[in-house]
């Protein structure tokens, strides 16, 4: 038998969370970003769950060119645009859309020697100091982009560094406002801002986290009204019970110290697999349908847990490390971290099983490239 600890990607729940976004957001398209393996869902498994899409964005060229190449014809969005002057021909082979930031990328695309132009994404640092034109050069940078025979649409875009929070957004759309020009078309809202500031919505928006049902503020609450449900579920299995007296100690570093007589459920999962090292004692999981919770530091393979209450626990009982019984937002934040950071540190021993009832001819094959 294999090991019990495995990840499972719901692509009904990912299908539905785009087809929530696209009602909410009618009148924009929408770019479904599918950055850093799909927020560790895993991009060849899950991007047939999103075809009804507009667009995928995404930073990685590699990525990009595989969707070409496993059927994808409609747009793609290169967010931090490319990354040498070498791929710009790339660009032009597989149609993809870049966004600009520098001069640099300018240059690049004004000296290749293009059959036909490359879309761009023009971009405006409106106040999150990453990347993009001030906006006291951005209307040059926009002039300068029409003078370029290589550049064929152009649409402008900027990024919010609070959304979640509310923070400074009022800035932030002043500055856009103010150096932004009215006859380009707009992407502006991520995930919070499509949920929470529907003026941002634009031409174009680019939700990436909540697609995967997660809080972008890292709150569950925050989402919890929104009908937007978790795509993935970590689960695994009950290896052993231990009965620890009071006073005894669990795991590396004897951290944990037992407050009186326990059974302790031990976990097939550990850092090795994914999950957090620096997970706190009282971190949640579910356990045989029961919310317990961490006790013990993690180690390479396994983590323990307080079962004591639970006299039906037993070995091979299921454990849900997060998904759709306990938010992934809930574990991030007893861990002092947010959902995208364990989404994406899933590591590639752990067994990925893919669920999908979408009577959808796309999906034939889809486990052979999972």
């Amino acid at each position: 038998m294999s090991r019990p600890t495995k990840v499972t990607i719901n692509l009904d729940a990912l299908s539905h969370n785009l087809s929530v976004i696209k009602e909410r957001v009618k009148g924009s398209k929408v770019w479904s970003v599918v950055k850093a393996d799909a927020y560790g869902h895993g991009l060849s498994c899950v991007w047939p769950a999103l075809s009804h899409t507009d667009g995928f964005a995404l930073i990685e060229l590699d990525k990009a060119i595989m969707l070409r190449e496993q059927g994808w014809v409609g747009p793609i969005l290169l967010l931090e645009g490319f990354f040498k002057p070498e791929d710009v021909y790339l660009l032009e082979r597989y149609s993809l859309t870049t966004t600009v930031h520098s001069d640099w990328q300018f240059d690049a695309i004004e000296k290749a020697q293009l059959e036909r132009p490359i879309n761009i994404y023009l971009k405006l640092n409106s106040g999150m100091n990453r990347l993009g034109y001030r906006s006291d050069v951005y209307q040059q940078a926009i002039a300068r982009a029409k003078s370029i025979n290589n550049i064929g649409s152009i649409i402008q875009m900027s990024h919010f560094a609070n959304a979640d929070t509310g923070l400074n957004m009022d800035a932030q759309k002043a500055v856009i406002n103010q150096a932004m020009v009215k006859e380009l078309p707009r992407c502006l809202a991520n995930s919070a801002a499509t949920l929470f500031y529907p003026e941002t919505y634009q031409d174009w928006v680019r939700p990436g986290i909540i697609l995967y049902g997660v809080s972008p503020s890292g709150i569950w609450q925050d989402i919890a009204d929104f009908d937007l449900q978790p795509v993935m579920t970590f689960n695994s299995e009950i290896l052993a019970i231990q009965q620890v007296k009071k006073g005894e100690q669990i795991g590396y570093g004897s951290r944990y110290i037992a407050e009186r007589d326990m059974r302790i459920g031990v976990v097939a999962c550990g850092y090795a697999d994914g999950y957090p090292r620096h997970a706190p004692d009282g971190t949640p999981v579910v356990v045989n349908g029961h919310k317990t919770q961490l006790v013990g530091r993690i180690s390479m393979d396994m983590l323990t847990v307080d079962v004591t209450d639970f006299p039906d626990v037993t070995y091979g009982n299921p454990v849900e490390l997060w998904g759709e019984q306990l938010p992934v937002d809930d574990v991030a934040t007893a861990c002092g971290t947010i959902g995208y950071e364990l989404l994406c540190a899933i590591a590639p021993r752990v067994t990925v099983e893919v669920m999908i009832n979408l009577p959808n001819s796309t999906f034939s094959d889809l486990n052979e490239s999972c």
